[in-house]
């Protein structure tokens, strides 16, 4: 078991508000988390997947009044959306009796479009939270290779073997687009969705492009968009938005999307070891998503991010605007002697930014030309989430 760097803020949230909701995909560790949540609070747990369990909830005013003096875990509230406002009529009668905080921890495998009901029927009751696979700040330096190579799911990560690894990430994916996808009510073909998702682990870190998809999988764009959305709702993809500046320059408009956990981009090219990435010629795209997603997990909770780039060929990999309107350039090379091409150059002229870095796959913190500074990725995430 790895302690998460979110339990704290679950608690610290629990005795301000009345609702915390804890989103992340299928494997994450939100029951290990609940499970720790329910260590220090009284608390009752009830898995919202199971049949029997939601049929405990057909009168839920009067189940929740029989554990009115405990949190309660309610795990998987994405089959049960109707709970939402039931929840809202409940929270408010505990406030008019002064119980302000600390009624419910929501667990949910879905983003917080896809629970759009929470956000109409919880308004200003619930915070929300995600909990992402492991990131490079909970493992530590000496585990960075592994925790890029594996991903940042718990089982896979801390498994045995590679193959134990590799076997469990395989599992994963067939379970969602077989079975867990069907659940929440799409019907589209699991093999359908396994040819997105692999296209996708193939083209990691590219402009989207909804009508070379649309070929290669023999669809039409509208589809792939609809693909696309759900695997973004699902926590499962990352769509990155293009930063807009006014800087009287051609920009790139479309977004960059990402498989969001880089040992499912491995899984999804067959690739079952650190050797046979290493010698894959997805190796850079892997890196780049890989630190994109772990700077992203621990960036401030009001920063603004997006990637830059223009017609002609200025690139920064990684924008972060901060509350302050600081402004962060984050280039994103693999290998131990990074290089910044023109392109970089070109970008930081256009957006003047306040901090230029660049992430490499080494440890060593040191400037280059430019005004770039060279930095391991664990030492950077660490320094961001201060």
């Amino acid at each position: 078991m790895m302690k998460r760097r979110i339990l704290q803020d679950v608690l610290d949230l629990l005795d301000r508000l009345p609702a915390v909701a804890v989103l992340g995909p299928r494997g994450v560790g939100k029951t290990t988390l609940a499970g720790e949540v329910g260590a220090v609070r009284e608390s009752v747990y009830l898995d919202l997947e199971n049949l029997r369990t939601r049929e405990k909830l057909s009168d839920p005013k009067l189940y929740l009044s029989a554990h009115a003096d405990k949190l309660v875990i309610l795990d998987g509230v994405q089959f049960a959306p109707g709970l939402f406002r039931e929840l809202r009529g409940v929270i408010d009668g505990y406030r008019r009796r002064g119980r302000r905080a600390g009624h419910f921890l929501l667990l949910g495998s879905a983003s917080r479009d896809l629970l759009g009901q929470s956000d109409e029927s919880l308004a200003g009751r619930v915070s929300y939270m995600e909990l992402a696979p492991l990131d490079a700040t909970e493992v530590g330096p000496e585990e960075g290779e592994r925790l890029w190579m594996r991903g940042g799911f718990p089982e896979s990560f801390l498994a045995e073997t590679e193959e134990v690894g590799a076997a469990w990430r395989e599992d994963f994916i067939r379970d969602y687009l077989e079975r867990y996808i069907p659940q929440m009510g799409p019907r589209i073909p699991s093999r359908v969705l396994y040819r997105f998702l692999a296209v996708l682990a193939n083209e990691q870190g590219r402009l989207f492009n909804a009508s070379r998809l649309a070929r290669a999988l023999e669809v039409d764009g509208k589809t792939v968009a609809r693909y696309l959305d759900l695997m973004v709702d699902l926590m499962l993809v990352r769509s990155l938005r293009p930063y807009g500046a006014d800087v009287g320059k051609r920009l790139v408009r479309s977004p960059k999307i990402y498989v969001r956990d880089s040992g499912l981009v491995h899984a999804l090219q067959g690739l079952s070891d650190g050797e046979a990435v290493l010698g894959h010629p997805v190796v850079a795209d892997s890196w780049e998503g890989f630190v994109v997603e772990n700077i992203l997990r621990v960036a401030p909770e009001r920063a603004q991010a997006g990637f830059y780039r223009t017609s002609a060929g200025a690139e920064i990999e990684l924008v972060l605007e901060m509350s302050s309107g600081e402004l962060w350039a984050v280039g994103i090379r693999y290998g131990r002697n990074p290089r910044l091409g023109r392109g970089f150059h070109n970008a930081c002229e256009d957006l003047n930014p306040d901090k230029n870095f660049v992430i490499y796959s080494g440890t060593e913190r040191y400037p280059m030309n430019g005004s770039a500074e060279a930095v391991g990725l664990e030492d950077f995430c660490r320094e961001l989430s201060l």
